[in-house]
Formats: C-alpha cells, structure tokens, sequence
C-alpha cells in the first residue's frame, strides 16, 4: 500500500519506518530541509532502539523516504498519515494549528480518494475540523480517520509491530475495510483491531494515559504515606500489584512522569472537560501530584543538610532523560531537581546514556552545571550522588568507586534501584521513595 505520513517526529518516524517495515511504500514529509536530507542519508534524529538499522534497510530496499513535498506525498499515495505535533497552549489545551495546516495542504493536493488519518493525539472534534478543513478545499472523496497511537519510547518498534490493539474510529465501512488491510500483518496473533466511533477513537488515547498517569500517582502518594508510617512502598507494591484486578504496571514508586505525553494529555483532558462543564477532579489532582513528586529528593535533601541553601556543594546526577532508553527530556524529573539544585547555589556534574545533547539544549547555557562522558566521572569531587533515571547501567555499579569519591558518603535515589540492607552494609546513607532512611 501507498503510504504518505506527514511529520517526522518521534511518532510519524516510528510509524513510516515500521510501515515500511512490513512492505509498504512509504513517503515522511517535513518541512525541515536538513532533517528530510538527513533521514535521506540514513541518520536518525532520535534514539530509540532498533529505529535507525530499521530506517537503513528500508530506505536500502527503497520502500521508504523522505521528501518536503506535500503534494508529492499526497498524490501519491491512498492513506495519509498526519502525525505532527500538538504542543501544548497556555490553557492546557492541545494547539492544533500544525494539524490543520497539513489539512489545508491536503485538501489542495487531493486528486483522488484518500483515507486522512489522524495520528497526532488530538482532542475530540479534531476529525471532524479536519474534515472541515479539506472539504473547504476539494470536491474529491474522502474519509478522515482517527487512529492513536499507544508507543511507549524506549519500546515503541515492538509496540508497533506487535501492538496489543490497534484502535480505529471510522464512520466509513470503505476506510474500516483499508484500514483493517493496513493493519492486518501486525495482528497475526490476534490482537484486536478495534473499531469505534471517532469520537471515541479520540478520547481512548487521553483515557489510557491519564489512567497510566494515575496510577503513577497514586503510588507516589502510598510511597510518601509509606514513609511516614513505617511501612516500605516496595512491599506495598508487591502486594497489591499480585491482585489480577491491579497488575504490577505503572506502580513504581519514584519522582514523578515526564515525557512528551503525559503531562500534556492529562492537562488536555482536563481541559477538555471543563469546556464541556465537567471538574474532572481525579485527572487535577493527579497533575497537582506529580508536580510535587519532582521536588521530594530536594525536601529530603534540606532535611538531611538541614539547611534551604547548597552553596558550595557539588552533587553528581545519573540519569537526565524522563526515563531509560530515550534521550526525551520534555518534562523530565531531572529538569526539575537541576534547576532546584542550581537555585539553591550547588553545582551538578551530570551523566546520561543518551540525553545529554537534548537536556543542554532544554535546560540551557549554565556554568553551575557540567557534563561527563560516564557516569563515575561525575563523582569526581562530589558531596554526594543523585539518581534521576533508572538506565539498566546505574543498577549494579561498584559502589566502592562510589563511596570512595562521594564526600559526604549519601545517595539519593530517586528511582529505588538498590536495596537497603546492601547500602546499610556498605556504610552509605540511602534516601530512597516510599522506604526507610538507612
């Protein structure tokens, strides 16, 4: 099948290449000259695992590539993807300017029917203003489909290409039939292709994740109530995620989500709601939880300093990235406690796997704070160590390398990768979320 996805971000790149993957023929447009030529030439803008030896074959074997050319993508093909950003307005609302941009181009190429798709997450109404949009600008047939996506950065080919459902909102039984085709070679074991009304189609992509978002949450505020009563939040976990009716999911207690989805579509729905007249009181406080979930390694810092102020501490920082296998830094922990760190007169060497290009470019010129190409040079001289991101590397070091380097020999973990008997052991004070101090 003929395939056009317009934007190449994290998730139309993805989605271009795993399309490709599968047989198709396959045209990314962008309007950035220097990434299309860059894709062209087999580089990708991202880390994810797997993505760019899945980019080398297919554009190899001339399934895929990219082009600035809308027109070319559009007339070219029978599904067109729009898989542009939506980033967030003042109002907490999605901005979908780029989306109806790419609408309007649309509807001046069109030359035939066409399947439109909307993969961007886009709030209810999004199709039905797309529709608007193109039927403003064209005579030819068409159908306008809403189809989210569910990638999880870090495992988003595998997401992809084995999805545990695809979902379609589709009022035409002629797009349902193309899209079904589409889609078919990724649910050869029977993962459901489930077909709904748009609207709907559009809301089950905020529903999923605010509900991943709460139970972040609610485990969050179980680890801080775990703390003041005695009780350990990794014991809790256990025993209420062996329940079939919970699961084990999303119930790591830490320091808060961040990333590119889930800040912005908890936000979204909340608005989305009060447009509607409905206080969506769960989806607020969820938010207002996670917000200060970012600063608990910093309260516990006071705490064991004793003092609002850092001046003349240094601290090592592992992990920038909102969490491991990604170098993503929209809204990442680390942000949060650099800047409270930075503010309270410390300064941070720091080490990620992949994130530090993105988080100098996020976080901005600094000279409090440096970077380090491993993570036990970022120890050099530090008072003590700061864990931000769960990376695979950061779960079994030598910790004699690191109570040999740290000054004030303390950790501060901020994702609970060590057990507390193996640190009361090895002399080190250990603050971890929802467990004793030892």
């Amino acid at each position: 099948m003929k395939i056009c996805i317009v934007g190449s971000g994290y998730v139309g790149l993805v989605a271009a290449a795993c399309f490709a993957e599968h047989g198709n023929d396959v045209i990314g447009v962008d309007i950035n000259e220097q990434k299309v030529k860059a894709l062209n030439d087999g580089e990708c803008p991202i880390y994810e695992p797997g993505l760019k030896d899945l980019l080398e074959r297919n554009l190899k074997n001339k399934r895929l590539k990219f082009t600035t050319d809308l027109k070319e993508g559009v007339e070219s093909s029978k599904v067109v993807f729009i898989a542009v950003g939506t980033p967030q307005d003042e109002d907490g609302s999605a901005d979908l300017q780029h989306v109806l941009k790419v609408a309007e181009g649309i509807g001046r190429y069109i030359n035939g029917y066409k399947v439109i798709v909307d993969k961007s997450t886009v709030p209810v109404g999004t199709a039905q203003k797309v529709r608007n949009t193109i039927k403003e600008l064209t005579k030819e047939n068409f159908d306008v489909v809403s189809n989210p996506e569910f990638l999880k950065e870090g495992a988003a080919l595998d997401d992809f290409l084995k999805p545990d459902r695809v979902v379609v909102g589709t009022d035409s039984e002629k797009a349902k039939k193309l899209m079904g085709e589409l889609y078919a070679p990724f649910v050869r074991t029977n993962n459901p292709i489930i077909y709904m009304d748009i609207a709907s189609a559009e809301m089950t992509k905020y529903a999923a994740n605010a509900m991943l978002a709460t139970r972040i949450s609610f485990v969050n505020e179980i680890a801080n109530l775990c703390e003041k009563v005695g009780a350990d939040a990794q014991a809790v976990r256990i025993g209420m995620g062996t329940d079939s009716r919970i699961g084990m999911s999303f119930l790591f207690p830490g320091i808060g989500y961040g990333g590119s989805c889930f800040p912005k579509d908890v936000q979204a729905l909340v608005k989305t709601a009060k447009d509607y007249g409905v206080n969506f009181r769960i989806a607020t406080a969820v938010e207002e939880v996670n917000y200060a979930q970012k600063t608990v390694l910093i309260k516990k810092m006071i705490s064991h300093y004793n003092s609002e102020s850092f001046s003349g501490k240094t601290f090592a920082v592992w992990g920038l990235a909102f969490k491991p296998k990604t170098d993503d830094v929209r809204e990442a922990p680390a942000l949060t406690v650099c800047r409270e760190l930075i503010g309270r007169g410390a300064k941070i060497q720091a080490f990620d796997p992949e994130a530090i290009g993105t988080f100098k470019e996020t976080f901005g010129d600094n000279d409090n704070i440096k970077y380090t190409d491993t993570n036990y040079n970022a120890l050099n001289e530090a008072d003590a160590l700061i864990i931000c991101t769960e990376w695979n590397e950061f779960r079994n070091p030598d910790f004699a390398i690191i109570k040999s380097h740290i000054k004030d020999k303390v950790v501060f973990d901020g994702r609970n990768l060590y057990k507390l008997e193996d640190m009361q052991e090895l002399g080190l004070k250990y603050y971890s979320i929802g467990r004793r101090v030892v």
